[in-house]
């Protein structure tokens, strides 16, 4: 009978069939090139531009580069190499497991969310400007709210019976300090995606590396890596961070980086479980039969053919690293040169009484955010993996 399933599945592809053999495949010499790219404008920003200029002010461009925006670039080139030009190259399988995604209306609801979260946090700082601070346009109220007059300077809005009302010139309101919060969540946008993929990226790197070597190498390479691992999960990240605070202030690039190296054991663990199954295949004892090299076998089959689970584990892990930010930048530990989500929601816990918008409009976009991440880490694992899914409903 026919199917529109297609021939292979995701979990059991002859990549080296697809790959032809070849090392030099489009996608590597698109990432080297791009790769290569960047380190020339990272050597432009380290030895050309004075200290105090802006990387491209050359250009007219007034934005200042920081180190870790240069790791955002590169994360965002290896997501469209490896991530989203591979969809494209595989439209049939593509379009199959789309077919089987967009059955879940929610994860397809949730997909345009992110995608406009990563779409206005990467482009509305081009056109909207820095929120900045204006005390006569404080406690200005959301559109659909209204305030007290008396903690108003100068209603932006019309007033009603002694009540300021909310106007589209500051559609979410204004802070105690008149920064606009449609501007601030914008802004806020940035280090949501800053996190989510440079986190992710060192979180695939060392997580993947290390399950699919321990599950190939087993004896005692396995051993000593899992050893490791259980003694990094048990360290106390939140100290580490604390020390680090103290010593150099809170920066938003340290939290990146000490969430993506001390986050990836959950994820090596994870994909050791499904590398091993992987080791046990007809196509892998093959491969090793033809003299393949311990790195081709991991490469070319292993990695790939654990792809799924790698996916699922990280868009499942993104929504913890989103959560610990808010709630270090809550509490005052977080980079205060940035304007997160975290700090919004703090800078209107005192004033939930009578401006409780501060609070609550930033609080439901990182709500909806971390939601939106549950929802599509859930589909694709039933799109990409059903087996797996399948045996957890068993």
């Amino acid at each position: 009978m026919a199917t529109d399933e297609p021939s292979t599945r995701f979990d059991s592809v002859d990549w080296e069939e697809i790959g032809g053999g070849r090392e030099l495949t489009t996608n590597f010499i698109g990432v080297a090139v791009s790769v290569g790219a960047l380190f020339v404008l990272v050597l432009y920003d380290v030895f050309v531009v004075p200290g105090d200029t802006p990387t491209f002010a050359a250009v007219g461009w007034g934005y200042d580069v920081t180190g870790l925006d240069w790791l955002f670039a590169l994360s965002l080139v290896l997501f469209g190499f490896y991530g989203v030009l591979p969809l494209y190259q595989n439209a049939r399988m593509t379009r199959y497991y789309w077919r089987e995604f967009r059955r879940n209306r929610p994860a397809v609801a949730s997909l345009a969310f992110l995608t406009a979260v990563f779409v206005i946090g990467l482009l509305g700082p081009l056109f909207i400007p820095s929120p900045t601070v204006d005390l006569f346009a404080k406690y200005q109220p959301p559109v659909g709210f209204e305030v007290a007059r008396t903690y108003v300077i100068n209603c932006a809005g019309p007033v009603v019976n002694g009540a300021c009302q909310g106007t589209w010139q500051y559609p979410l309101g204004t802070t105690q300090n008149g920064r606009d919060i449609f501007r601030m969540i914008v802004y806020g946008m940035q280090v949501t995606m800053k996190l989510a993929f440079v986190a992710t990226l060192i979180v695939i790197v060392i997580g993947t590396a290390v399950g699919t070597v321990s599950a190939y190498m087993g004896g005692m390479v396995d051993e000593v890596l899992m050893r490791y691992v259980d003694i990094q999960q048990s360290f106390p990240t939140l100290i580490l961070y604390l020390l680090v605070v103290y010593t150099y202030g809170g920066s938003l690039l340290l939290l990146v980086l000490l969430f993506g190296l001390f986050s990836w054991e959950g994820t090596a663990r994870y994909v050791r479980s499904n590398a091993l199954a992987k080791t046990e295949e007809e196509y892998i004892k093959a491969v090793q039969l033809s003299g393949a090299s311990v790195y081709r076998v991991i490469r070319r089959h292993i990695i790939p053919n654990t792809t799924s689970s790698i996916v699922t584990d990280l868009t499942l892990l993104i929504p913890g690293f989103l959560l610990a930010e808010a709630q270090l930048a809550f509490l005052g530990l977080g980079d205060s040169t940035v304007p997160s989500w975290g700090q919004l929601i703090a800078a209107g816990r005192s004033d939930l009484s009578f401006a409780p918008w501060i609070t609550l409009m930033p609080g439901f976009v990182l709500f909806f955010t971390i939601l939106a991440f549950n929802f599509l880490g859930d589909a694709l694992l039933d799109a990409i993996n059903p087996e797996a899914q399948a045996e957890a409903e068993s």
